[in-house]
């Protein structure tokens, strides 16, 4: 089992496709990978054929997210291939491909030129550059530069603060996502959330051939946060998106807001975008970034994402390596628990809510070993999960699908184990798990379940005892 509760998700691409890359990556302490679907083509059935031998090789449950891209609203092609923006000076926005004049920035999608109303703001190119509307025309809108710099063609646009009414799917996500559930990936993550109902769509399309995580790049779809929640599977903070659509002050605040929504859900999240970035080229990060790393941890966050660090940076294992020694050591401190608690809603609580609650107090109090979860949809793990025990969680589970899945969530280590039949069977495979896992005689360990065994949403019994000794 990893020395750490927070996982590790690490992006693949053009400097890891490689089996031998991926094994050294998981190696170093990859627990999730990400596939993007925006690149990647015929390599994405390679890489992921590579990482189920690596399970097979291991008997590690591996989880895989398909990465879909999302509608890109992009600018046309510029007159001379650019235009250089003044600031202060007016421009026309126009429903083009393809500009036939110096003054002209074209866009090729209706729908965000029908929203624009005077006032609104549009940053271009990751937020280099900005325009606000200041009219609108028969045939144009009018917009005035607030930046200065060159715009090339083809440059991405966004409208903070505006909902499209499209829909976060469009056809290359629809065949992206076909392809994605048929190589078997765990969980798909949809790009431009803006409302629940994207996130609704999205489902009815995956059903429970694979877990849906809603990507948070959008004010709008943080307005909506909870019910999107409610909706999805787990939640990722896109930041690097946020910070292009809000002001970079206020994104800290909402990660924390978000990493917190979660806990109470019991739902994982994941916090990516620029956790580790001069690791592209460096062989080593700043503090400042070994620092964002740690708050993350602190916040929280079941994971932490790794992004062009591993898809195209010249040191994945390396960067793996130290992100896994930066959450260790941040684990390590005695408060971290106290800075990620979370307060829950004792009226919506279960009876599986308070027999997770009790076994993570019993789990401080007798300084157990391991929580060894029976679970046949993950519900219980990952309750567990939520509450953060002082103990590593073995999430017990008859299903491969269900096994995968829970390696997303915080502190849990997925074991595919048959269905338990009766008591003295769920003390013996609960002892035989945790020697696994390198438990040692005379440990505590803490086992949850469910009576009559075998049946699904039922966790309803509490175990402790010590290896070596189980009919104490």
């Amino acid at each position: 089992m990893r020395k750490r509760f927070c996982k590790i998700v690490a992006t693949l691409g053009p400097a890891s496709f490689a089996p031998s890359m991926i094994r050294l990556l998981h190696q170093a302490g990859v627990d999730v990978f990400r596939l993007n679907f925006s690149h990647g083509g015929e390599r994405l059935a390679g890489a992921m054929k590579a990482i189920r031998e690596i399970e097979r090789d291991l008997l590690v449950p591996i989880a895989v997210i398909a990465d879909l891209q999302g509608p890109k609203i992009r600018t046309g092609v510029l007159k001379d291939g650019g235009l250089d923006l003044r600031f202060g000076e007016e421009y026309r926005l126009v429903l083009a491909g393809e500009a036939t004049q110096a003054d002209v920035i074209p866009v090729p999608h209706p729908e965000v030129l029908d929203v624009l109303v005077p006032g609104d703001v549009l940053k271009l190119d990751d937020g280099k550059l900005q325009l606000t509307v200041r009219a609108r025309a028969t045939d144009a809108v009018i917009v005035r530069a607030d930046t200065f710099g060159r715009l090339t063609d083809r440059k991405g646009v966004n409208l903070p603060g505006r909902t499209l009414p499209i829909s976060a799917l469009t056809e290359k996500d629809r065949a992206d996502l076909d392809a994605a559930l048929d190589i078997g990936a765990d969980y798909v993550a949809l790009s431009f959330v803006q409302r629940p109902e994207d996130v609704a769509e999205a489902k009815a399309l995956i059903g429970e051939r694979a877990g849906v995580i809603a990507k948070i790049e959008k004010p709008t779809a943080v307005d909506h946060v909870d019910a999107i929640i409610a909706l999805s599977d787990g939640l990722m903070v896109a930041r690097g998106d946020l910070g292009v659509e809000l002001p970079p002050e206020d994104v800290p605040n909402i990660q924390r807001r978000l990493v917190r929504a979660c806990r109470r859900a019991g739902k994982p999240v994941i916090v990516a975008t620029h956790m580790l970035e001069s690791m592209v080229e460096s062989i080593a990060p700043p503090r400042a970034e070994a620092s964002d790393v740690s708050t993350a941890v602190y916040q929280g966050a079941d994971a932490v994402m790794l992004s062009a660090e591993t898809a195209v940076g010249r040191h994945p294992p390396t960067a793996v390596a130290i992100m896994d020694r930066i959450i260790a050591a941040t684990e390590r401190d005695p408060e971290c628990g106290a800075f990620s608690a979370v307060d829950l809603h004792e009226a919506d609580l279960a009876t599986a809510d308070a027999i997770t609650l009790s076994a993570r107090r019993i789990a401080e109090v007798l300084d157990c070993r391991f929580a060894v979860a029976y679970t046949k949809t993950g519900s219980t793990a990952r309750r567990l999960s939520r509450d953060r025990p002082h103990c590593g969680i073995l999430g017990a589970t008859p299903s491969t699908a269900v096994a995968r899945r829970l390696a997303l969530s915080w502190g849990v280590a997925p074991e595919v184990t048959e269905d338990i039949s009766h008591f003295h069977e769920m003390l013996g495979k609960a002892e035989a798990i945790a020697r696994r896992h390198a438990a040692e005689e005379g440990d505590r360990i803490i086992i949850l379940a469910g009576y009559p065994f075998g049946r699904a949403g039922k966790t309803n019994t509490l175990k402790v005892s010590r290896i070596g000794a189980m009919g104490e």
